[in-house]
């Protein structure tokens, strides 16, 4: 039996999920748990029935990429490193596991060894941009958990060996950190200020990058929304009062949608960005642009990673321009450089939260539902969007 699993150092060049060969021997065809009866999925091997999972969320982008993340990381480790089929494994086998997120070894294999976020289809790919925190691990193992709780259901597998896994209390701090306090958010906008505007492309770059994180922070947008919406999704509507104000729909997270008051600076933001892209000053009902536009070829929305990296980078030149005032920046430099595009939001959550109604708050960022009658309260909106404007503002210099 021993003489069948293939010592780890012979193996190809590991290969994201897509193109992924299971050894016959590795397949699951034959796991020791498997279900006994007839499963109610048309899947015959391991890989087969992780894509049938992964399927069910495939009008979800944003959780697709994250679900299949996880699942492909545990196909290759099963495949390349622990010799195991995902049928077969156990109790014990995830310990090991968990330990390999931890510290995936070797690195040159699994984790990514290029400065910017390589493709899919790269040799340069890897499955890990660097070893997995504490919460990143119990994140990664939640999504196998209801991956392998599926897989029972569906009649595929017996029995799911994470259940087995003692679930530590994870004591939650009452206030998050990972958002930027204000005078760091005046230190990214100082980057962003300071970026060359000398040529065409980089003036175009500079205006991206400032458009970018205007949306981010008055509209605390997650990144997928960045990438799915687009610049028809803005339109004005005359309120009770008889003023028009401009909104932003957004289609977000389980395709719920909420609208975003669109402040005055956002809307002179828009136009400042539309017109440094040679485009009218205010969108149209049914314009189909994307709401961040790519350096070349406009009318394709960009790519989470790349947005994603645009964010890192400003990030990193911040941390950078700070260490280079001396050692009395260094904390606020290491904080900043540690920041993600989600601190965006949370940073938005919490400068609004210094000056705004929590309702208020909790409407732009989409974290409750909005009940159905709340489309009649148009005065309640208006108070929302006069609110964000006053109290929620950018500060960019000039």
């Amino acid at each position: 039996m021993s003489s069948l699993i293939v010592a780890p150092a012979v193996l190809a060049h590991l290969e994201p999920l897509e193109g992924l060969v299971l050894p016959l021997h590795l397949s699951g065809e034959r796991g020791r748990n498997r279900a006994p009866s007839l499963p109610q999925v048309a899947a015959n091997d391991d890989r087969s029935a992780v894509l049938a999972w992964l399927a069910r969320y495939r009008d979800s982008p944003a959780t697709l990429a994250s679900y299949r993340k996880e699942a492909e990381r545990l196909l290759l480790w099963c495949v390349h490193q622990h010799g195991k089929a995902l049928s077969d494994l156990t109790h014990e086998d995830f310990l090991a596991y968990e330990s390999f997120l931890e510290n995936p070894q070797p690195v040159d294999r699994w984790v990514m060894q290029v400065a910017q976020k390589a493709p899919r289809s790269s040799p340069h790919w890897r499955p890990f941009a660097k070893p997995l925190d504490r919460q990143s691990q119990r994140q990664a193992l939640s999504i196998l958990n209801s991956l392998f709780n599926w897989l029972v259901q569906a009649g595929y597998l017996a029995g799911n060996p994470l259940a087995l896994r003692r679930r530590k209390s994870v004591a939650r701090p009452a206030k998050t950190s990972r958002f930027l306090p204000h005078e760091h958010w005046a230190q990214v906008r100082a980057t962003i200020e300071a970026l060359p505007i000398g040529t065409p492309r980089a003036a175009l770059q500079a205006a991206r990058y400032r458009w970018l994180f205007s949306l981010l922070y008055i509209g605390g947008l997650r990144i997928s929304e960045v990438c799915n919406n687009s610049m028809g999704d803005f339109y004005w509507r005359r309120g009770t009062d008889g003023r028009e104000r401009w909104w932003l729909e957004i289609r977000g997270k389980g395709e719920k949608t909420r609208a975003i008051p669109a402040t005055d600076e956002l809307v002179s933001e828009l136009m400042r960005y539309r017109k440094s892209n040679d485009l009218g000053p205010l969108p149209r009902e049914g314009d189909s642009a994307p709401l961040l536009l790519p350096l070349i070829g406009g009318a394709r929305p960009m790519g989470r990673s790349a947005v994603h990296e645009l964010v890192k980078t400003i990030f990193r030149e911040t941390a950078t321009r700070l260490r280079a005032l001396g050692p009395d920046h260094e904390a606020a430099a290491a904080h900043v450089e540690k920041a993600s595009a989600h601190w965006m939001r949370h940073t938005a959550g919490s400068h609004q939260s210094d000056n705004m109604d929590l309702k208020a708050v909790r409407d732009n960022l989409g974290h409750a539902n909005i009940s159905t009658t709340s489309i009649y309260l148009h005065t309640e909106d208006d108070a929302r969007h006069d609110q964000t404007t006053k109290a929620h503002k950018l500060g960019w210099s000039g």
